[in-house]
C-alpha cells in the first residue's frame, strides 16, 4: 500500500467511520459516492460499532508475500448491527477456536510496512470477545 493511500485512508481505517445515506438510510462502510441502495448522493457521517458477528470465514494456509509468517490465519465477514459487513483478518485466536455467530471487537493492528524504513500501515482486524 502507497504513502499516499496509506494517508487518504486514515481516518476510515483507523476510527471505522462510515456514513449513512440521508435518502434511505443505509449504512455504509468505506464510505462511497453513491449509495448502492438507492443512488442517493448524500449522507452523514456515522460510527461503525465496534463489535460484530461473524457470518463466515476460511483459514488461509499460504497467504501472500507480506503475511506469509502468519499461516495459517483467519479471514473472515463480520457483519455489524447495522447491517454493514466487512472482510477482515480474525488474530490472536487458533484457527479451530472460530465459527460462525461468535462475536468479535475490533482492534487496530499492523497491516504491513512499505520497505524496512518506510510508513508502517496500521488498520482494523477482529479479535474475539
Amino acid at each position: 500500500m502507497s504513502t499516499q493511500k496509506v494517508w487518504r485512508k486514515r481516518i476510515e481505517r483507523y476510527r471505522l467511520l462510515g456514513q449513512k445515506c440521508k435518502g434511505c438510510g443505509k449504512a455504509i462502510f468505506p464510505k462511497r459516492l453513491v449509495c448502492p441502495e438507492c443512488g442517493g448522493k448524500e449522507f452523514v457521517e456515522e460510527q461503525m460499532p465496534e463489535v460484530g458477528k461473524i457470518v463466515t470465514y476460511t483459514t488461509v494456509h499460504i497467504g501472500p508475500k507480506f503475511l506469509e509468517n502468519d499461516t495459517p490465519y483467519v479471514l473472515a465477514v463480520i457483519e455489524f448491527d447495522n447491517g454493514v459487513r466487512v472482510t477482515t483478518q480474525v488474530v490472536d485466536i487458533d484457527p479451530k477456536e472460530v465459527s460462525i455467530g461468535k462475536n468479535v471487537k475490533f482492534v487496530y493492528r499492523k497491516l504491513q510496512a512499505e520497505g524496512k524504513t518506510g510508513v508502517i500501515a496500521y488498520g482494523y482486524k477482529a479479535q474475539l470477545v
